[in-house]
């Protein structure tokens, strides 16, 4: 007797005959029945929800004619209805119905069902109408609506709640009225694409900071870009006449905020020659009086030195002032008023200036500025800086790179100046003095990454939950692999990460800061002070790699992961002056207790502890004691990404910078991209 056939179990080829008694085959075939409904998940529902859907569409060509009740819409990742991707579990994961002639409405309501459904996609179709309600499908990733006929204005509410949402293309469209603001609170956009429509107004402040397509063009936008979206290719922006800032043309004073927001009546030639004649005296008048108080300021000026020299210093300044002039001789701060040079030139007691995107100011100016002392680290101190203008930036005072030559420490200035990327905590300027350096960046409003992770709570300091760190240690791996793409030459191109130099944002994005400092610090303060040089290879080898940064990430990822602070476990009279032992202890705690920080939230541990533990082991990974075992930086960031917020959405995701049309269209990558995440 035949040994009976477990379901869900492919029968080998030799086992079909055409000799098969005819029992056998009626038994085989009940096999494949049953088989058939245990690997599929596919829902009535599902049924019902589509062809609900597919009521809405005006099919008159008959492409959904495989849109047959009679059968499921999904075998496993098979797809038996045209136009759906399914996911490995059989569920309807996302509707791409692109050029087929489809027109009539997108009735958002019929798929409420689809609990699995992640994407839609009804590109170069014929719908019209307004907006689709997207925001009641909560769990969408991508929506791609361009080359229909939709038109109208879309609500500033239609996006809230969509907290998933990576990929939204609007383009070639009739939108009109201004871009939505609810856009902007999409923590994961990463690609927006709202080209050829007659939206209109100013663009709405961005948050975020990370993306990869992007683009405004031809519509009837005016007003000045905003700062966020600065680096973006100017492409993305043509076509509105009335935008200005980078990356286009700068805004001037005539620049108006709204073009014709103030009706233009018709008016004789007399009158326009009136206006100009009033519009001149005025301009005169001002022209004037700014000549008379620049005046006062230079006489003031001239006269300033000596008070000075007899140390009469605002006191909001004095640390500051303490830290540069007392080793400054006079001639230093006389030399400010060519500022222009010194941007180029630097050197010779001035602010060199790095950025060509903000505006200059004298060292005399930076000193008699309100300061506050941030805190002191291994290699100096740092001041909060509140400058004349209202802007703030924050000065770091160095101590321990006085070996380093004039030239020397310019060229590597202005190499670190050309580095461009999200998650690097840009230089602005820097000043050089043989004994100290002081280096000017930009302030950034939520401290470091340390004082959340280790703070006092109770004082105010908010803690981070699981999404938030993900989101953190994400944004490091891709800030630390930019630094080794761009920076080849060195052997550490970070060199210090630690969870003190990762700064947060308002949107809590890192910020990685004091980087590329190895070529210029004081080699045996780096070897005493540096987070390289604690590293398993330094400490038995002498000698520093390619993969150090890598070991430093992954101290950072246990310690975001864990709480536990690694300066702890050196500070408590550890035998070995690397962390080695901390990495073991941690290690051992894992398998036997939970090594989870417990501020991360009771709710989220318990629904994302598979992931949370995956992100665990890779930083262990990370953290190999044996380099050649080691991850390197592309691998680590390869699955840092992989990384979900929770465990139970196998769902996939479409990270590809390629378009997700082309993600759809490529069934290989498809199927590799939904095993990877059931795994």
């Amino acid at each position: 007797m035949a040994a009976p056939v477990k379901a869900g179990k492919t029968l080998p080829a030799a086992t079909i005959s055409t000799t098969t008694p005819a029992f056998g085959r009626k038994t085989f075939f009940l096999v494949l029945i049953l088989m058939s409904l245990t690997t599929s998940d596919s829902k009535p529902s599902d049924v019902e929800s589509l062809l609900k859907f597919k009521q809405s569409i005006n099919d008159s060509s008959g492409v959904l004619s495989s849109w047959d009740p009679s059968k499921l819409p999904c075998f496993g990742s098979q797809n038996n209805w045209v136009g759906l991707i399914c996911s490995r579990g059989g569920n309807v994961y996302g509707i791409k119905l692109e050029n087929m002639g489809l027109s009539g409405k997108i009735d958002v309501d019929s798929l409420l069902d689809l609990s699995r459904l992640r994407a839609v996609s009804v590109m170069h179709n014929n719908f019209g109408g307004s907006m689709p309600e997207i925001k009641k499908l909560r769990a969408l990733k991508a929506v791609f609506l361009s080359y229909n006929y939709f038109e109208g204005k879309i609500d500033d509410n239609a996006f809230e709640g969509l907290k998933r949402l990576r990929k939204l293309h609007l383009a070639h469209n009739k939108f009109s009225g201004e871009i939505p603001a609810s856009l902007t609170g999409l923590g994961k956009l990463v690609e927006l694409r709202l080209e050829e429509n007659e939206f209109e107004g100013k663009i709405p402040e961005f948050k975020q900071t990370s993306f990869k397509e992007f683009n405004v063009s031809s519509n009837e936008l005016e007003g000045p870009i905003p700062k966020g979206l600065a680096k973006i290719e100017p492409d993305a922006f043509a076509g509105n006449k009335a935008l200005c800032g980078e990356p286009l043309n700068p805004c001037t004073p005539s620049t108006p905020d709204h073009q014709n927001s103030t009706p233009i009546s018709s008016s004789s030639p007399r009158q326009h020659k009136s206006t100009a004649v009033v519009a001149a005296m005025i301009a005169a008048v001002v022209v004037a009086v700014a000549v008379a108080v620049l005046a006062i300021l230079l006489t003031l000026r001239m006269k300033r030195p000596q008070k000075e020299s007899n140390g009469a210093h605002p006191p909001s300044s004095f640390p500051l002032q303490v830290a540069v002039v007392s080793g400054r001789d006079r001639h230093d701060e006389g030399s400010h008023h060519n500022n222009g040079n010194a941007r180029n030139k630097g050197g010779n007691g001035k602010l060199c200036f790095i950025r060509e995107d903000r505006d200059t100011f004298s060292l005399p100016d930076l000193l008699r500025a309100s300061a506050e002392i941030l805190g002191s680290g291994c290699f100096g101190s740092s001041y909060k800086v509140n400058l004349t203008d209202g802007a703030m930036a924050v000065v770091k005072r160095f101590k321990k790179m006085n070996n380093v030559g004039r030239e020397e420490f310019q060229e590597h200035m202005r190499r670190i100046g050309r580095l461009s990327h999200p998650n690097l905590l840009p230089l602005v300027a820097y000043y050089f003095r043989k004994e100290e350096k002081l280096l000017v960046s930009d302030f950034v409003q939520k401290g470091s990454l340390a004082g959340h992770l280790h703070g006092n709570h109770s004082r105010g300091q908010s803690t981070l939950n699981w999404p938030t760190r993900l989101k953190i240690i994400k944004g490091v791996a891709r800030g630390l692999e930019y630094l080794h793409k761009e920076l080849p030459a060195l052997i550490a191109p970070h060199g210090h990460l630690k969870s003190s130099n990762v700064l947060l944002n308002e949107s809590f994005e890192p910020i990685l800061n004091d980087y590329a400092l190895i070529p210029v610090i004081n080699q045996e303060s780096a070897q005493e002070l540096m987070v390289a040089y604690k590293s398993p290879e330094y400490i038995n080898t002498g000698r520093i790699n390619r993969k150090t940064d890598v070991w430093a990430l992954g101290i950072l990822i246990i310690e975001a992961i864990t709480g536990e602070f690694p300066a702890n476990y050196l500070q408590s009279g550890a035998d070995q002056g690397d962390l080695t032992g901390w990495v073991n202890a941690i290690s051992e705690k894992c398998q036997s207790t939970s090594a989870i920080d417990e501020n991360m939230g009771e709710t989220a541990t318990r629904n994302s502890e598979g992931e949370i533990r995956k992100l665990l082991g890779i930083g262990l990974a990370c953290c190999e004691s044996n380099v050649d075992e080691r991850l390197d930086i592309k691998e680590a960031c390869e699955r840092i990404e992989e990384v979900k917020e929770r465990e139970d959405d196998d769902d996939e995701e479409f990270e590809s910078s390629r378009g997700l049309s082309e993600d759809f269209d490529d069934e290989t990558k498809r199927r590799a991209n939904m095993q990877s995440f059931s795994s």
